[in-house]
């Protein structure tokens, strides 16, 4: 992340914009733009996407690779399907994926900015350690190398990955169109492959974000099918690298780290 990210920060009456290249953070500007009670999530929409597009003044590239929104304050207060109409309007306007970080992950964020020198800025405990569990997903047979790199770079920033809890093939599924890892029971029969997926699946919920190793590109087309599991939860996605062949582009961002 040698090239650096800008880091934005919606809360009810300001927002904050950093630049977080290395391991430093710099503060770039704290604007007052207050968001009413009431608002609807049209009007949100678009007091976000105008503000977003004049973060160019701050970054040449303004993207969902260079770029990250985060949200809190009177965005949490949305009822589930404004919040996603919102999510999904921002980003046909702008490209990014507008990040409504949940209370008790903005809590830890505090937590860990306090701990670390009693930082008052969200965004300082959130690159010391921005997820504290993640699901991994991605071709287990085609990309099982990228996976496991992917598994140890989140676990070496203390990340607890939900799924798969190992990497570890069962050998007699090795070279299979369903493997299984030594930690899962063995099949049943072959509509039992679907309990199986949907165990990763369901470690969704308990995600703060979903990450999608995808080197080269490449979507699988069994990652597409859990991707729309991941849309109907409102689920963070990050794909490691920038998606190709994807029919239908949608709210995710790219690239791991702050």
């Amino acid at each position: 992340m040698s090239e650096g990210r800008t880091l934005v920060h919606f809360g009810s009456e300001r927002v904050t914009v950093h630049r977080h290249q290395g391991r430093a953070l710099h503060p770039l500007t704290k604007d007052p733009l207050p968001f009413a009670a009431g608002l609807d999530g049209e009007a949100l929409a678009e007091r976000v996407s105008e503000y977003c597009a004049g973060l160019t003044q701050y970054a040449e590239a303004v993207d969902n690779k260079t770029t990250r929104v985060h949200a809190t304050g009177i965005f949490q207060q949305l009822p589930q399907p404004e919040a996603a109409a919102l999510v999904n309007s921002v980003y046909v306007d702008t490209g990014l994926f507008f990040n409504i970080v949940a209370p008790d992950l903005e809590r830890f964020y505090w937590d860990t900015a306090l701990a670390a020198g009693g930082s008052d800025e969200m965004v300082d405990g959130l690159v010391r350690r921005e997820l504290r569990t993640a699901v991994v997903c991605g071709s287990f047979q085609q990309s099982l190398g990228p996976i496991e790199a992917t598994i140890a770079r989140l676990r070496e920033s203390d990340t607890e990955v939900l799924s798969p809890r190992s990497t570890r093939i069962k050998p007699e599924t090795e070279g299979t169109d369903f493997i299984l890892f030594d930690y899962q029971d063995e099949l049943k029969n072959h509509r039992d492959t679907w309990r199986h997926k949907y165990l990763h699946m369901d470690a969704f919920r308990r995600a703060d974000a979903v990450v999608v190793c995808n080197p080269g590109g490449r979507v699988g087309s069994g990652t597409v099918f859990e991707l729309g599991f991941m849309s109907a939860l409102g689920k963070r996605v990050i794909f490691t690298e920038e998606p190709q062949g994807v029919s239908v582009s949608f709210p995710c961002e790219v690239g791991l780290g702050a």
